[in-house]
């Protein structure tokens, strides 16, 4: 009898084992991604002389002309990084380039960097002081225009990735037929760029959204953008919280645009496309112009390396010895909540991405919230938080370094999604599915099969999320906690009042503190292949 009992018992434990799960983590996905949002919309509609406030701030024909400026920027530096990273992808992805697998490791290292630090680079470089600078370069660099080339090069590694994912996840049969009737440029331009459409759409999104989030690149390079001023009601000398929440809300309005547009033209088209990998890539051999354009790649790849061999001139012997009394904390910031935030987010992502993926019941819309809170402007999300964590009650959460964790989370949460469903779909549910008719919980199928059939891509997706949580400054330099600020935050607050090589030597200890990361992440996830 109680065998029979503790039987039922078990069997009942198991059952609610996916439910509570699921539903832990959709909770966390809600709370951290939409929460904010809606505390944020609470307070532009309930605050003191809000509609007063709204007709002071929106009534001015300069705001709708500053935020028409910044879209402008955004769709140009957009346009760049697809012009770049389209070409280079399919040269990376369909020919025989001399060293292509080590060029997608060299040209993506700078999309690991912050912005600002990269364009500090540029600015050691190409200003009037750098060292192959003018009056002339620094009249280009300092402008809309140093704009839209430093970020459009720095973005595009994102285009190459995602169109390179795109194009090999193409089924063979139908590149091979369409190989028999025609050549390779006609295969390449009316067949394989038209079927890898939701990865460079998806691509394109991203783009977008991280350019129209940038503040400290146009702030450094003084171009007024709409994110700035928000940020400058927020945390400069023209502090006024009430402009700042009026602000906010065209902001809002285009991220729910952007989701709309998101939901219907790319959906679940994005993971599904990025998941699927031929096993062998037939590759197009260039000729006799395999030597000239691998030349030319290679050269591109270089002048991505320039603005970080400026940094590290700029800091010099000088620079790195005074390092240690300009750090404080810093470092250590950056390390503790980027491995506890992807620590998370990968969490979350195991959850999610394969409900995403196997198309459990719920899943696109937790999907949806964190895509929302992605897309989302950085200084929209980050004036979101204060809202909802900047309170009595939460004060003591809000004063610490969680506070970071969450707004990180909260931000790249779809990276985790995402990656986890995009592995996740490469493979069938039947062996989760034999498991839970032997009896199996939701648990250990989730540690005994899912995670150990998705390692390599769960440890991508925790990479990636370390990255993004180790590069961000636009989301976390809003609401970080005195004496908790990061790497990021700390050069950006030095750069102004800061001696430049002290700047340029924590700005290199930053390339160096990536780059290991990305080599052990690297070399774990080789391992593991080869194992």
């Amino acid at each position: 009898m109680a065998t029979r009992v503790g039987g039922l018992l078990n069997g009942r434990l198991c059952r609610l084992q996916e439910p509570l799960l699921s539903g832990t983590a959709a909770l966390c996905l809600l709370v951290l991604c939409t929460l904010p949002l809606l505390f944020l919309a609470g307070e532009l509609l309930g605050q003191d002389g809000g509609l007063a406030q709204f007709d002071a701030t929106l009534g001015q024909a300069h705001a709708w002309m500053l935020l028409l400026d910044t879209v402008c920027l955004a769709l140009a530096i957009t346009a760049l990084a697809l012009a770049l990273g389209v070409p280079l992808a399919v040269l990376l992805a369909k020919t025989d380039l001399v060293g292509r697998h080590w060029v997608m490791w060299i040209y993506g290292f700078q999309f690991f960097l912050p912005p600002f630090l990269v364009v500090l680079g540029w600015f050691q470089l190409l200003g009037q002081q750098g060292l192959l600078g003018s009056e002339s370069t620094s009249q280009v660099l300092f402008s809309s225009t140093g704009v839209v080339l430093t970020l459009g090069l720095l973005f595009s590694p994102v285009v190459v990735a995602l169109t390179v994912l795109g194009l090999r996840g193409i089924n063979p049969s139908m590149e091979e037929a369409a190989r028999l009737v025609a050549g390779p440029g006609r295969v390449i331009l009316r067949i394989l760029l038209p079927l890898a459409w939701p990865a460079m759409v998806f691509a394109t999104l991203v783009v977008f959204t991280l350019s129209i989030s940038e503040v400290g690149v146009p702030m450094f390079l003084r171009v007024k953008t709409y994110p700035a001023a928000v940020f400058s009601r927020l945390g400069g000398v023209g502090y006024s919280p009430g402009e700042a929440f009026a602000l906010v809300l065209p902001l809002l309005l285009l991220a729910l645009v952007l989701l709309l547009l998101e939901r219907r033209f790319i959906g679940g088209a994005s993971f599904a496309s990025l998941g699927l990998r031929s096993a062998h890539d037939r590759l197009y051999h260039l000729g006799r112009f395999r030597i000239p354009l691998s030349i030319g790649v290679w050269t591109l790849c270089g002048v991505t390396l320039l603005p970080l061999a400026a940094l590290a001139s700029k800091a010099g012997k000088g620079g790195f010895s005074a390092l240690a009394g300009w750090l404080g904390g810093s470092v250590g910031n950056s390390v503790l909540v980027a491995l506890v935030s992807a620590t998370v987010i990968t969490a979350l992502g195991i959850v999610v991405g394969t409900g995403l993926a196997h198309g459990k019941q719920g899943s696109r819309l937790l999907d949806g919230a964190a895509m929302l809170a992605f897309i989302t402007p950085a200084s929209v999300l980050g004036v979101g938080l204060v809202a909802t964590w900047n309170r009595p009650v939460t004060h003591l959460l809000y004063g610490t370094w969680a506070i970071l964790v969450l707004g990180l989370v909260a931000r790249y949460a779809i990276v985790g999604v995402r990656t986890v469903a995009a592995v996740a779909s490469r493979s069938s549910p039947s062996y989760e599915q034999a498991a839970a008719v032997l009896g199996a919980g939701y648990l250990r199928r989730l540690i005994r099969i899912t995670i150990p059939m998705h390692s390599r891509g769960i440890g991508v997706a925790c990479l990636l999320a370390l990255v993004f949580c180790l590069r961000d400054l636009d989301t976390v330099v809003i609401f970080y906690p005195p004496g908790r600020e990061t790497l990021p935050v700390r050069i950006f607050t030095l750069e102004a009042n800061g001696p430049q090589e002290v700047v340029a030597a924590l700005a290199t200890l930053h390339v160096a503190l990536t780059a290991l990361l990305l080599a052990l992440g690297g070399s774990l996830l080789w391992y593991r292949r080869r194992a």
